[in-house]
């Protein structure tokens, strides 16, 4: 069996024993990479036809991009994918038990909504049970919040809370960003590989969120073979919960190993999917319409394409603002304040011209046609 987490003991050197580290974690992580990716690229197809087989299909609707059914449960493939990569790679611990379970929980409430979709509160508590485990089970909580010149020490039921909301609204800004050919997935995968950069820049790799992303980042590209646009398979809600849990998981498992508890850097790099839903909760409730439950087709991707940029450039466009909100999370890391505000005082400028001249907060076109 290949273990990520190298062995040192041998090594009396310090310089010696970093740069040991480092040849040893790039090497395994290209390994778990290869296999994970690997074993993703070779499941999407079977579950392609699985899908079809059980019924699992995205039928077409007013708020849905795809003019024909698609498979969606491409998401049980990358979660096989991870497994796969864990039993190979990584040793079994409380943490890790906690892990896995919670992400069979939420893996089977999504599947179990994409044979046959069932109601928003059957989904919250399936969301509900799998966030638990890692609370209650794996003790993966949020202890310390720090903020600039403020450090707030959550004691027990505080940090439990706070952990379980925190958890609740990253798995739903994930999915809620999965209405685009390769968007969810994409964005996950720029956040796991921003978390090895964070992670080798503070001297973590290794830990359990780095080797974490690592798997995540390997199953997730076998699966945006077949998801870059045009998509052959969806990732389905199993896939996204999967994947919202997965990322925030990884968010408080990385700082608490590296006693960086600030939960600035992953909210800053999930900054799109995250505006999307504030503005999607601001934008319904002007509506008087259930911020939470009631769809739209106004989300910041449908916008770019009622701008008329083509699927491919929308996502591409997309990519790259969360490549920016990374780089200021790895500027901040790099204690290069300055440079981190600045450019996210620029991508926020560039949201407010985005709600100026599109209809994902007010709808500026229909009144004029109205007029």
């Amino acid at each position: 069996m290949l273990f990520f987490y190298p062995n040192l003991r041998y090594n009396r050197d310090r310089k010696n024993v970093n740069e040991v580290k480092l040849e040893l974690t790039t090497l395994n992580a290209v390994l778990m990479i290869a296999t994970t990716f690997i074993a993703s690229l070779i499941l999407v197809p079977i579950f392609k036809k699985v899908a079809f087989h059980i019924g699992a299909l995205d039928q077409p609707n007013k708020r849905r991009i795809n003019k024909v059914a698609m498979p969606t449960i491409g998401g049980v493939a990358v979660f096989l994918s991870f497994i796969l990569g864990y039993m190979i790679f990584m040793n079994p611990s409380k943490e890790m038990n906690a892990i896995l379970i919670a992400s069979f929980i939420i893996i089977l409430t999504g599947l179990i909504d994409d044979i046959n979709p069932i109601s928003a509160k059957y989904q919250l508590l399936g969301q509900l049970a799998a966030i638990g485990t890692l609370v209650f089970y794996g003790k993966i909580t949020i202890d310390v919040l720090t903020i600039p010149n403020l450090t707030l020490n959550l004691a027990t039921p505080w940090n439990s809370i706070v952990t379980i909301l925190f958890m609740l609204g990253i798995i739903n800004a994930i999915d809620l960003s999965d209405g685009m050919d390769g968007l969810s997935s994409g964005i996950c995968i720029i956040y796991f590989i921003t978390i090895l950069i964070i992670a080798s820049i503070i001297g973590t790799l290794g830990n359990l969120d780095s080797t974490i992303a690592i798997l995540m980042i390997g199953a997730l590209l076998g699966f945006l073979v077949y998801n870059f646009p045009p998509a052959k398979i969806y990732i389905g809600d199993s896939g996204s919960n999967f994947m919202g849990l997965m990322v925030a998981t990884t968010a408080i498992c990385g700082y608490k190993l590296a006693t960086f508890t600030s939960l600035i850097v992953p909210l800053a790099i999930l900054a799109t999917p995250i505006i999307d839903v504030v503005f999607s909760i601001i934008r319904r409730s002007l509506k008087k319409e259930n911020p939470f439950t009631t769809p739209d087709k106004e989300h910041l991707h449908h916008q770019l394409l009622k701008l008329k940029f083509s699927t491919k450039t929308s996502l591409l466009m997309i990519y790259a603002v969360n490549m920016m909100f990374s780089a200021v999370s790895i500027l901040y890391v790099l204690n290069y304040i300055e440079y981190a505000l600045t450019l996210y005082i620029l991508l926020m400028v560039l949201f407010l011209f985005l709600v100026l001249k599109t209809d994902i907060v007010f709808p500026h076109r229909k009144d004029k046609k109205d007029e």
